[in-house]
C-alpha cells in the first residue's frame, strides 16, 4: 500500500476522517469507490484520493453517501462526536 507522501490540504476537514473509517472497515479505496458509485456519487480513484488528501472539496451529494456507507452521522464525518445521551444538548 503506497503511503501519502504531501501533507494533507486544506480543501476539506473530512478528509482524514473518511481514510481512517475505511481503515477501520478494512476496505480499499477501489471498494468505496464503487460503493459510491452504487449511491450516485460518480467518483473515480484520483478524485477520491484527492477527497482522502483534503487537496478537494466535498459535495454534499457525497457527504451524504458517505455518512450512508460508513453508518455514521455527519457530525462524526466532521470529526465531532454525537453528545451522549447523558450529556446536554446545547440550545440557542
Amino acid at each position: 500500500m503506497k503511503h501519502r507522501q504531501l501533507e494533507p490540504g486544506n480543501k476539506n476537514i473530512i478528509g482524514a476522517k473518511v481514510t481512517q473509517l475505511r481503515k477501520e472497515r478494512h476496505m480499499t479505496q477501489k471498494q468505496l469507490m464503487a460503493q459510491l458509485q452504487t449511491k450516485g456519487v460518480d467518483i473515480n480513484y484520483s478524485s477520491l484520493s484527492k477527497l482522502e488528501g483534503q487537496t478537494r472539496s466535498v459535495s454534499d451529494r457525497e457527504l451524504a453517501a458517505l455518512a450512508q456507507i460508513f453508518e455514521v452521522d455527519l457530525e462524526e464525518l466532521y470529526g465531532r462526536d454525537a453528545p451522549s445521551p447523558e450529556e446536554p444538548v446545547a440550545t440557542r
